[in-house]
């Protein structure tokens, strides 16, 4: 039998990783709440108000994980997901204020790992976000 261990300078690195989170919703409001609560949570958080701004930062400095509003103007939320996949496997959570099963389905058979529904327990955006991550590898 072949034990994987991992060594003791791994394992702090894993622990002292500061994880970089990209939240993306047109309702500033929505982005400061976020900011302030996964900063709390010990992540760097960026911040963008529409699709446009947040492609741009994908492709600057790809984040470890994106939190993406659906209904935007000018290029939604989808439009912003099929871009991201075509270069990038970043875990993207999708949030959206509708409430319609096949939604969700759709979403995530676009691409989405997960899919948030507001409003949301930030308890429960906190939890989604630390399960994406613990997959997340440099």
């Amino acid at each position: 039998m072949i034990e994987s261990k991992m060594s003791q300078s791994e394992t702090d690195e894993k622990k002292d990783k500061i994880y970089n989170i990209l939240a993306v919703d047109d309702e500033t409001q929505v982005t400061l709440v976020l900011k302030r609560v996964l900063e709390q949570e010990g992540y760097i958080v960026t911040t963008s108000n529409d699709g446009y701004a947040a492609l741009a930062t994908v492709i600057d400095s790809p984040p470890d994980l994106v939190i993406l509003d659906i209904n935007m103007p000018g290029i939604n939320g989808y439009q912003v997901l099929r871009r991201i996949r075509e270069e990038h496997d970043i875990p993207v959570i999708m949030l959206s204020a509708n409430q319609d099963v096949s939604y969700i389905d759709n979403t995530i058979g676009l691409g989405a790992d997960d899919y948030i529904r507001k409003p949301f327990h930030l308890r429960e955006l906190s939890a989604r976000v630390k399960a994406k991550l613990r997959r997340v590898r440099k």
